[in-house]
């Protein structure tokens, strides 16, 4: 009970005002409190020195695991990385110190980048590289968005969106959706609403953590909303090379969309070079030049070896990735079979390389899920509860590691859940466990029957 009241108290004084938070530190009350126990690992008197930034940020989502998890041990299986083991690492000639490299990034790297765009983005004005895509999105936050300020996301979404936005105390609208034969599906109602007066909106195609995408006539919808609010729009392309259907056509090429649309990239997700950590972004001239300021004042100089190895990879694998593509098709279909073999319901994904699986038939959440299978049989996946409200009850489960290692992990997944199951734990048809707008919520007729 005591656990109780402590932990009520905490979550109490972390979600204070942001202007009570600054009170109590400017004081020195701050110092008897909870929070500058946390944001200063146990010595809260130098919480005087923090600035307005790290007060804002949420502290408990930065040190919960389920938003970091923990690096996995060689024992353990990882069933939730974000990038794929692919066997690409270039050979380099390493650049001489005299190789120019200016404000936007290599001048070779940017013309590799525009080479392998099918929208042929200028490589002199239109394309900013940056320390990974989170690199990207961070200047994109700092350049546009100011406390206060509407962010849109969709739920569930990637941490880093909402971590973002929230520590730079802006206003973060949350879009419900789900995902239907790896189409994700969304309310016009709630967009609509979510939209008005927005400054930015956030979205991922294809989505992480579900994979699913936005078919054509949804993107439609989405920039006619954009260009009636007058928001501007970071579109995160990041697991892009990853699609299994249809092509479906960029946000950024629709009606009114190229001028107000900032496109995210990396070598991490698409290219499995994570080490690099090299991104980029592409957009209006306008729009790049301004992230470009933030960028460099914050976080200038990509690694010139790194933009070096960057640009030989993307010209040399641009013709070659279709064998490991139909490889992650593969895997793709037979984690699905085996989770669905399981009694999971799992959607197959129609982009990226996870899976967004509920739990709630076993009658655990997801983070519960999560800590119990990493500690009985070592397998390491994401709860579901980092990538929003709409998450709790389900776990990510990823499809990028290695054949041995994936089939390793989903045999250790597969005696948990054979354990929990045998252990009396109440299992309900899993198709009923999926929380879906109610009935009564009509479908819009716009564009989606």
């Amino acid at each position: 009970m005591r656990h109780t009241r402590d932990s009520a108290r905490q979550e109490a004084v972390l979600t204070l005002p942001f202007w009570l938070k600054k009170a109590c530190v400017r004081t020195g009350v701050a110092r008897f409190l909870p929070i500058a126990k946390r944001l200063t690992h146990g010595e809260p008197h130098f919480a005087r020195y923090v600035s307005d930034r790290v007060l804002a940020a949420p502290v408990d989502a930065l040190l919960d695991p389920a938003t970091f998890p923990q690096s996995a041990g060689s024992d353990i299986v990882n069933l939730n990385l974000g990038v794929p083991a692919l066997d690409i690492a270039p050979r380099l000639v390493l650049p001489r110190d005299s190789d120019p490299t200016d404000a936007f990034g290599s001048l070779d790297l940017r013309t590799a980048i525009a080479e392998a765009d099918d929208r042929h983005p200028d490589p002199a004005s239109g394309i900013l590289v940056t320390h990974g895509a989170k690199g990207a999105y961070a200047a994109i936050l700092d350049a546009f968005v100011n406390p206060g300020d509407r962010v849109v996301l969709f739920d569930p979404s990637s941490p880093l969106f909402h971590l973002g936005a929230e520590s730079r105390r802006a206003e973060v609208r949350w879009v419900n959706t789900w995902s239907e034969d790896g189409r994700t599906r969304f309310l016009s109602a709630g967009l609509a609403k979510a939209m008005r007066g927005a400054k930015l909106l956030v979205i991922a195609q294809p989505a992480n953590p579900t994979g699913g995408q936005f078919s054509t006539s949804d993107l439609e919808e989405i920039a006619w909303l954009a260009n009636r609010s007058d928001a501007l729009v970071c579109l995160d392309e990041s697991f892009g090379r990853f699609r299994y259907g249809a092509a479906i056509p960029s946000l950024a090429t629709l009606p009114g969309m190229a001028a107000r649309t900032l496109t995210i990239n990396s070598m991490s997700a698409g290219y499995g070079l994570h080490a690099l950590r090299v991104g980029w972004l592409t957009g209006h001239r306008q729009l790049v030049r301004t992230v470009a300021l933030c960028a460099n004042l914050t976080a200038p100089e990509v690694s010139p070896i790194a933009q070096a190895a960057a640009a030989t990879v993307l010209r040399r694998d641009r013709a070659g990735f279709e064998p490991t593509l139909r490889q992650f098709r593969e895997r793709r279909q037979y984690t699905f079979d085996r989770l669905e073999g399981l009694g999971l319901d799992a959607s197959l994904p129609s982009g990226g390389f996870t899976m967004w699986v509920s739990v709630a038939a076993l009658g655990l959440d997801g983070r519960t899920f999560a800590e119990k299978l990493l500690r009985e049989q070592r397998v390491l996946v994401g709860p579901g509860c980092a990538y929003g409200s709409s998450g709790k009850n389900f776990v990510r489960v990823s499809f990028a590691a290695e054949d041995g290692r994936l089939r390793e992990g989903l045999n250790r997944l597969a005696q948990f859940v054979g354990e929990l199951k045998g252990g009396g734990a109440e299992v309900v048809t899993a198709k009923a466990a999926v929380e879906k707008p109610a009935e009564s919520d009509a479908i819009p007729s716009f564009s989606r029957v």
